[in-house]
C-alpha cells in the first residue's frame, strides 16, 4: 500500500490546564447525567485513553448507559471511543463485553437513518479484529443495496478494507463489487467501487473499463481520475497495453475537469514520446494555464511545461507552440509572466523569433496604457530584457526592436530605461549597420529624458558614436537646447531679479482653514503654500540637473563635448569652423565651472568634477593626437572588451546548462525498442502517482525517498543519555525524538524555542510498556531565514518507584541557516538597488588563518551557500587586495547581500593571514545577524 496509509485518530480539544477527572466522577456522569453531561464525560474519557490511561472499569458503564442513546453527537463520539479503546485482553483474546458492542454495530448498520449507517460503515474500515467483523458481514452486504448513495459508497469502502485485511471474511468481494459497479448510477459510488477493483482485482477493473471505454468522457471527474490512474499503472507495468488505452487518454484531454486534464496530460507524456502526444499534452497544459484563475496552479503547470522542455526530443515540438505559450502573458501575476517569458526565450528559434518579437512589442506598448503600478514597471523591465536577449541572439531582429524600446528612455521608471540604455549601448557597438538608426532615434528622444542617470548614458552614446559632421552638429544643438541660455549664472541672476512683479506680490489666494493636532484653527494662504515656481517648471533638463547640484553629469558632458569636438576637427578642414566649434564647447564647460563655484546650485561642484572639466578644457586647447586616440579609440575598446567578456561568460553558462540537460549516450549503449520491451522493464521507472502522493505529504526530495538513511542519519543529534534512558533527535522540517525504554516508564517531552521558530503542537505524554519504544513528533514552524535553537527536557517517572519525577535536560538542537539559503544571481543594478534599500547591515571582521585571498573567498562561498557576482576575470591576478559581491536567496524569498573587502598585508611577510571586512546586508535583522554568525564560525579553515 501507499506511504500515506498511517493510523489516524480524531483529537477533541479539551482544556488540559485543570486536574484530570477521577474515574468515579466520570462513571457518575455517564450513569446519571443528562445527554450533555454524558457527552462531556465521554469526551474526557476519550482524551484520557489517548493520553495512555486504561480506564477498564468504564467500559461496561458506557455499554449500559451510553450505547443505547440515539443522540447523533453521542453516536459520533462512541465511534471514536470504540476505535481507540482496548478490545482484547493482555493475552490477545477478545473481551466478552465486545459481543454487546458488536450487536450495537449491527443495529446501527440497520438503522433507518442513512447518516448513522454511513458513519458506522466508515468506522468499520478502522477495525482490525476479525471476530468483531464476522457477524456484521450480512448487514454490510445489505448496505450495498441501500437507497442512499452515502450508505452505498461507504459500504464499498468497508468491504474493500475488510477484504484487504481479512480476505476470508468476504472472498467474493471483487465479484460482488464488479456486479455492483455495472448497475450503479451514482458517480461517487462508482468511483469507490472502481478504486477497489484497481487494488483488489485489476483484471476485473480492466474488463469493466473495456466495456465502457467509449463512454469515459461522460463519466464524472472523480471516476475519470481513477481511470487515468488505472491506465497509467497498467501501462507502467505492461507497456504492450499502451496501444489499447492511449486513445482513451487522448479523449480525457478534452474533459471538462481541469484536474482530469492535468493528470491525463501527465500520463500521456509518460506513456508516449511521439511528437503528436507531446504536442497534445503541451497544448492541454497551456489551456489549463490560461483558463485557471489560481496563480499557484498556473505556476505548477508551467513547471510541467519546463520539465517537458528539458527533454531534447520534446524541445523541437514545444518550439512550435511558442505563440500559444505567450498567451499566458495575459495573466497579471508577475511571477507567472516571468516564467512564461523565460520559457519562451528558451524555446525561441530562427523560425519563430519574428513572431515572438511582434508579440513582445505589442506587450511593451500595452504597458504604456496601463495605470502605473509596481508590477507594471517590473513587467516592462522583463519585456525589455527579453527583447534584448532576442536581439543579441538574432541580430536581424534588432532593427525592429530598437525604435520601440528607445521610446522608454524618457520613461519615469528608471529601471526599465536603464535596461533599454544597456541594450542600446550593446547594440550600437555590435551592429555597425544600426548605428545611424540608433543615433537618429537617440537624438529624437534626448530632450525628453527625465532621469539624470539615463541622461549621462545617452550623452556617452551620442559622444562615442556620432561619426558624421551633421550628427555632431545635431548633438551640439541638443546640448545647447538642454542647457538653456548661457552664461548660466548671469541668466539665472536676471531671472531671479525680475521674477516677481508688484501686482503678484500683493495678490493673495483664497484662505483655507486647517485644524491642527491641538484642535485649534490655522490659516494658510496661496503665498505660504509650497508649489513649483514657473521658473522651475520651464527649466531645461540639463540646466535643472546642474542647479540641483548634480555635477557628475557635467563631467560626462565635458567628456562628450571633447570627443565630438576632436572628431569635428578631424572631419572639417576649415580652420574657422574648427575654432568656432571648439570654442563653443569650451564656453559650455567654462560656464558650468562658473555655475559650480557660485551659490546658485543646491550643492557646490566637487573637486573631482572640477578636475575632469579642467582636463577636458586643457585637451581641447591643445588638440594633441595622443589625446585624440585616448578619447575616441580607447573608450570604445574598453566597451568592446567588456561586452566580449560578458558574451564569453554567457556562452560558458549556457554550455554548462546544456551539459547538465543533455544525456550522454555511449556508442555501445543498447537500443530500447518499445515493441520488444519486457513487461517487467517498466517497473524500474518512478511511479508518478506515488511521487505525487509523497510530494503532497511533504516529501519532495526524491533522493531522500530513495535513500532515507543517507539523508536522515547525518542529521541525527544525540540529545540525552542516562543509565535507563537514551534519546536522540533528528532535525528536519519536523523534529523527532526516538526513545528506547527498557522499563515501564512515562515520558513527557517539553520543548522551548529560540529564534523565529514557533512550536505548532506540543508532544503529548506517553505510557510505554517494557521493551517498548515510541516516536514523539513535534512540528516546528519556521517563518524566516534565521538561526534558531530548540531546547527542552524529557520528564519521566517509573511506575512503582519511590523517587519523584525525573527530568532529563536535552542537548540544544541548532537550526542551521544553511538549510534555507541557496545561491542566486542578480544584475549589478539590482544588487546596488537592494544594497541601498536594505536597512540591516552586519559588519564582520575577517579573522582567519588562511593566507591566500582567493582561497579565503572560495571558503566563504562554500560555507555560506552564496554566489560570487564579481566575474572571475575581475578577481584574477594578484595585487594584494580583493573586493567581491556575494548574493544568495532563501527559500522564503529573502535576499542576502555581502561585500567582501580583503587584503594580504605584504609588509608582514608571505605567511601573513588575510585581513579585512565582510559587510552583510539583508531586509530582516535575523537574516543579517545569522549569516554573520555563520561566517564567524566558518572563518578559520580546519586542517585535514
Amino acid at each position: 500500500m501507499t506511504a500515506a496509509e498511517n493510523v489516524c485518530y480524531t483529537l477533541i480539544n479539551v482544556p488540559m490546564d485543570s486536574e484530570p477527572p477521577s474515574e468515579i466522577s466520570l462513571k457518575n456522569d455517564l450513569e446519571k447525567g443528562d445527554v450533555k453531561s454524558k457527552t462531556e464525560a465521554l469526551k474526557k474519557v476519550i482524551i484520557m485513553i489517548l493520553n495512555g490511561e486504561k480506564l477498564p472499569g468504564l467500559l461496561m458503564t458506557i455499554i449500559r448507559f451510553v450505547l443505547p442513546l440515539q443522540d447523533h453527537t453521542i453516536k459520533k463520539l462512541l465511534l471514536v471511543f470504540w476505535e481507540i479503546v482496548p478490545k482484547t485482553t493482555p493475552d490477545g483474546r477478545l473481551l466478552h463485553e465486545m459481543i454487546l458492542v458488536c450487536d450495537a454495530y449491527r443495529k446501527d448498520l440497520q438503522h433507518p437513518n442513512e447518516f448513522i449507517r454511513g458513519s458506522t460503515l466508515r468506522f468499520l474500515c478502522k477495525l482490525k479484529e476479525a471476530e468483531l467483523l464476522e457477524p456484521l458481514m450480512p448487514a454490510i452486504r445489505a448496505c450495498l443495496e441501500h437507497r442512499h448513495s452515502y450508505v452505498r459508497r461507504n459500504a464499498v469502502l468497508a468491504i474493500y478494507t475488510i477484504y484487504r485485511n481479512f480476505e476470508h471474511l468476504i472472498p467474493d468481494a471483487p465479484e460482488l463489487i464488479h456486479d455492483f459497479l455495472v448497475n450503479e448510477k451514482d458517480a461517487s459510488c462508482k468511483r469507490n467501487a472502481f478504486m477497489m477493483l484497481i487494488h483488489a482485482d485489476q483484471d476485473r477493473a480492466l474488463d469493466y473499463l473495456s466495456t465502457c471505454i467509449d463512454q469515459v468522457q461522460t463519466f464524472g471527474d472523480i471516476l475519470q481520475l481513477v481511470i487515468v490512474e488505472l491506465i497509467y499503472k497498467v501501462c507502467h507495468a505492461n507497456p504492450s497495453e499502451r496501444a489499447r488505452f492511449i486513445r482513451c487518454i487522448y479523449n480525457l484531454l478534452q474533459s471538462s475537469s481541469p484536474a482530469v486534464k492535468y493528470e491525463a496530460a501527465g500520463t500521456l507524456v509518460t506513456l508516449s514520446s511521439a511528437p503528436t502526444a507531446i504536442k497534445a499534452a503541451a497544448q492541454c497544459y497551456i489551456d489549463l494555464i490560461i483558463k485557471e484563475s489560481d496563480n499557484n496552479v498556473k505556476l505548477i503547470v508551467l513547471d510541467r511545461l519546463i520539465e517537458l522542455k528539458e527533454h531534447p526530443a520534446h524541445e523541437r515540438v514545444l518550439q512550435d507552440l511558442v505563440m500559444d505559450i505567450l498567451r499566458v502573458l495575459s495573466t497579471p501575476d508577475l511571477e507567472v509572466r516571468k516564467k512564461t517569458l523565460q520559457l519562451a526565450l528558451d524555446l525561441v528559434s530562427s523560425r519563430n523569433v519574428e513572431e515572438l518579437v511582434i508579440v513582445l512589442k505589442k506587450e511593451v506598448i500595452k504597458t504604456n496604457n496601463v495605470s502605473e503600478h509596481e508590477d507594471t514597471d517590473k513587467y516592462r523591465q522583463l519585456l525589455v530584457r527579453t527583447l534584448h536577449s532576442c536581439s543579441v541572439r538574432f541580430p536581424d531582429m534588432a532593427a525592429n526592436v530598437i525604435p520601440v524600446l528607445m521610446e522608454f528612455l524618457s520613461d519615469n521608471n528608471e529601471a526599465a530605461a536603464a535596461d533599454v540604455l544597456e541594450f542600446v549601448r550593446e547594440a550600437i557597438q555590435r551592429f555597425d549597420n544600426l548605428r545611424m538608426l540608433i543615433v537618429e532615434k537617440m537624438l529624437e528622444v534626448f530632450h525628453a529624458i527625465k532621469s539624470v542617470k539615463i541622461y549621462r548614458g545617452a550623452l556617452w552614446i551620442l559622444g562615442e558614436y556620432c561619426s558624421t559632421k551633421e550628427d555632431i552638429q545635431s548633438v551640439m544643438t541638443e546640448i545647447r537646447r538642454s542647457l538653456g541660455e548661457i552664461p548660466i549664472v548671469e541668466s539665472e541672476i536676471k531671472k531671479e531679479a525680475g521674477e516677481l512683479k508688484p501686482e503678484e506680490e500683493i495678490t493673495v489666494g483664497p484662505v483655507q482653514k486647517l485644524v491642527t493636532e491641538m484642535g485649534t484653527y490655522a490659516t494658510q494662504s496661496a503665498l505660504s503654500s509650497s508649489r513649483p515656481t514657473k521658473k522651475e517648471e520651464d527649466r531645461p533638463p540639463l540646466r535643472g540637473f546642474l542647479l540641483d547640484g548634480d555635477f557628475f553629469v557635467a563631467a560626462s558632458l565635458a567628456t562628450t563635448l571633447t570627443k565630438i569636438a576632436l572628431r569635428y576637427v578631424a572631419l572639417v578642414q576649415e580652420k574657422k569652423k574648427q575654432n568656432s566649434f571648439v570654442a563653443e564647447a569650451m564656453l559650455l564647460m567654462a560656464t558650468i565651472l562658473h555655475l559650480g563655484k557660485s551659490s546658485l546650485p543646491k550643492k557646490p561642484i566637487t573637486d573631482d568634477d572640477v578636475d575632469r572639466i579642467s582636463l577636458c578644457l586643457k585637451v581641447l586647447s591643445e588638440c594633441s593626437p595622443l589625446m585624440n586616440d585616448i578619447f575616441n579609440k580607447e573608450c570604445r575598446q574598453s566597451l568592446s572588451h567588456m561586452l566580449s567578456a560578458k558574451l564569453e561568460e554567457e556562452k560558458l553558462s549556457q554550455k554548462k546548462e546544456s551539459e547538465k540537460r543533455n544525456v550522454t549516450v555511449q556508442p555501445d549503449d543498447p537500443i530500447s525498442f518499445m515493441q520488444l520491451t519486457a513487461k517487467n522493464e517498466m517497473n524500474c521507472k518512478e511511479d508518478q502517482f506515488q511521487l505525487s502522493l509523497l510530494a503532497a505529504m511533504g516529501n519532495t526530495q526524491r533522493k531522500e525517498a530513495a535513500d532515507p538513511l543517507a539523508s536522515k542519519l547525518n542529521k541525527v543529534t544525540e540529545s540525552a543519555y542516562i543509565l535507563r534512558f537514551y534519546g536522540v533527535c533528528k532535525k528536519n522540517t519536523s523534529h523527532v525524538a526516538k526513545c528506547d525504554i527498557c522499563i515501564y516508564i512515562l515520558t513527557v517531552s517539553k520543548l522551548f524555542l529560540s529564534g523565529d521558530l514557533k512550536l505548532v503542537e506540543k508532544p503529548s505524554p506517553l505510557t510505554l510498556a517494557p521493551h517498548d519504544f515510541a516516536n514523539i513528533k513535534a512540528n516546528v514552524k519556521v517563518a524566516s531565514t534565521e538561526n534558531g535553537i530548540i531546547f527542552g527536557n524529557i520528564v519521566y517517572d517509573v511506575s512503582g518507584a519511590a523517587s519523584d519525577r525525573n527530568c532529563v535536560v536535552l542537548s540544544d538542537i541548532h537550526i542551521d541557516i544553511m538549510d534555507y539559503i541557496q545561491p542566486a544571481t542578480c544584475t549589478d543594478a539590482e544588487f546596488r538597488q537592494m544594497w541601498a534599500e536594505f536597512e540591516w547591515e552586519n559588519k564582520v571582521t575577517v579573522n582567519t588563518n588562511m593566507i591566500d585571498l582567493n582561497d579565503y573567498l572560495q571558503h566563504i562561498l562554500k560555507s555560506t551557500n552564496m554566489k560570487c557576482l564579481t566575474p572571475e576575470k575581475a578577481l584574477s591576478g594578484y595585487c594584494g587586495f580583493m573586493a567581491a559581491n556575494l548574493y544568495a536567496r532563501s527559500i522564503f524569498g529573502e535576499d542576502a547581500l555581502a561585500n567582501v573587502s580583503i587584503e594580504k598585508p605584504i609588509h608582514q611577510g608571505p605567511d601573513a593571514a588575510v585581513t579585512g571586512h565582510i559587510r552583510i546586508r539583508a531586509k530582516s535583522q535575523g537574516m543579517a545577524l545569522s549569516l554573520g554568525d555563520k561566517i564567524n564560525l566558518s572563518q578559520k579553515k580546519t586542517s585535514i
